[in-house]
């Protein structure tokens, strides 16, 4: 049975970049990824290689920084929770 999403998705398009940053810690280097597709809720992204992830960072995409966990993995492609 499928059930509905709470939060209907969106590819960046328009003036919203499609790089997105993760920081880990005030000391900890920027990585950079891409945005694949974000909602209200949450938003997956693609990393440009493999990493060992915290549970918990902040991500900028644009002018937006958002704290978030991560939910899911599957590969190089990453789900957070905002």
């Amino acid at each position: 049975m499928q059930y509905p999403r709470l939060y209907a998705r969106q590819r960046p398009q328009g003036r919203i970049s499609t790089v997105a940053k993760l920081l880990f810690g005030p000391k900890a280097p920027v990585v950079q990824c891409i945005l694949v597709d974000y909602s209200a809720g949450g938003a997956c992204l693609q990393l440009e290689k493999i990493l060992t992830l915290p549970d918990r960072f902040e991500v900028i995409y644009g002018t937006t920084r958002k704290r978030c966990r991560v939910v899911w993995k599957r590969g190089m492609r990453i789900g957070v929770a905002f």
